[in-house]
């Protein structure tokens, strides 16, 4: 900010300034003040319009958590965020953004789908091959803007985005089209898929595929931890230059970042696909993957930070289809959405930075700072 002269003294200057330590206590603390804030601010909101925000917080509050029906659906909910959540966090480790995930995830649920319609393996063998195509289907959808990234250095976010759209067209032209439910008249779906992922816990909603982003995580967590692979690529997103310098092959790097993260964005399709929707369809993303892209953003690199992150959006997104059955309409379900968004993105900034106040001095005479906390 530039000093304006003022009877012979100066403004005081005022800006953010980024902690150099961000403690965990407090940041979780100033997290769940931006939750609790943006929380209020909805109630307030729902009270104006003639609701009654406390008779509606409870009837969220008691069928999630005072049903086992309520905390499964919020699981599988959870479980494409997690995953797709996981796919972004890896790539933003070297400051990599895959805006991509939700094509990545599109593609994935469609190749599995193609193996899941057309053959008629014994289940185990059938998820097998299924994941597998998958995870291939996520990292070819990620091919050409690794390539662009790593020899071109073209913007990721760009190339990434952009599939987006291709990806969701694709699957809808199977979806109501090629493979098409023709024999039970289902318009905009294909046939069911001949495996299914098993029930958790005896439940026939909650699937096993819950399992693999909480397994995924600690998996991420060692190797960014303990491994040389891990700290090799956070060395390339804290100085691109200085990676190459010391001998790391940075563009093999970012290739294999940027397809590791297709792949498991491609697997929660797959997961989706065979666990919760059965077939594929135009809409089987409940924009999971932009929601995993957020809840990565916020975490800000923290795989614990990132499965309590997941949980809580998949919350908010049970919690949004409740207050619909309750008449809210899905603009306000939306609106109370994303203030809870910005709540959290507030609190983000506030926990990472500070605000400094350099007290205005004559020319020559050193500016003391002030910090507020």
């Amino acid at each position: 900010m530039t000093f304006v002269p003022v009877a012979g003294r100066r403004l005081p200057s005022v800006h953010l300034e980024r902690r150099l330590q961000v403690e965990p206590r407090r940041a979780a603390l100033v997290r769940l003040l931006g939750v609790v804030t943006a929380l209020l601010l909805a109630g307030i909101f729902l009270q104006i319009t003639g609701r009654s925000s406390l008779t509606l917080a409870g009837d969220v509050v008691r069928s999630t958590f005072g049903e086992r029906r309520g905390l499964e659906e919020t699981a599988v909910i959870a479980t494409p965020i997690l995953l797709d959540a996981i796919a972004v966090a890896i790539g933003l480790r070297m400051r990599i953004w895959n805006i991509g995930a939700e094509g990545q995830f599109y593609i994935g649920a469609w190749a599995a789908a193609g193996i899941g319609i057309h053959f008629h393996f014994p289940t185990p063998v059938l998820l097998l091959l299924m994941a597998a195509a998958g995870v291939i289907g996520g990292a070819l959808w990620m091919l050409v803007p690794a390539i662009a990234r790593a020899y071109w250095n073209v913007n990721e976010i760009i190339t990434t985005l952009l599939l987006n759209f291709v990806a969701v067209t694709w699957v809808e032209w199977f979806s109501i089209d090629i493979w098409r439910d023709k024999q039970a008249a289902v318009i905009q779906a294909t046939p069911l898929v001949n495996a299914r992922l098993p029930g958790l816990f005896g439940s026939t909603t909650l699937h096993v595929g819950f399992l693999l982003p909480l397994a995924l995580a600690v998996v991420a967590w060692y190797v960014f931890r303990y491994t040389r692979w891990g700290f090799e690529v956070d060395m390339i997103g804290g100085n691109p230059r200085a990676a190459e310098f010391v001998g790391i092959p940075v563009r093999r790097r970012i290739l294999t970042v940027m397809l590791i993260s297709g792949a498991i964005a491609g697997l929660s399709g797959m997961v989706h696909l065979a666990g919760a929707a059965g077939r594929l369809q135009g809409t089987i993303s409940n924009s999971y993957g932009f929601s995993g892209f957020i809840v990565a953003a916020l975490a800000g690199g923290s795989f614990v930070g990132l499965v309590a992150g997941g949980l809580f959006i998949a919350l908010l997104l049970h919690s949004g289809i409740l207050l619909q059955t309750e008449g809210l309409s899905v603009y306000i379900v939306l609106a109370i959405y994303g203030l809870v968004l910005v709540g959290i993105a507030v609190a983000e900034m506030a926990a990472r930075y500070r605000i400094v106040i350099a007290s205005g001095r004559s020319p020559g005479a050193s500016a003391p700072t002030e910090e507020l906390p």
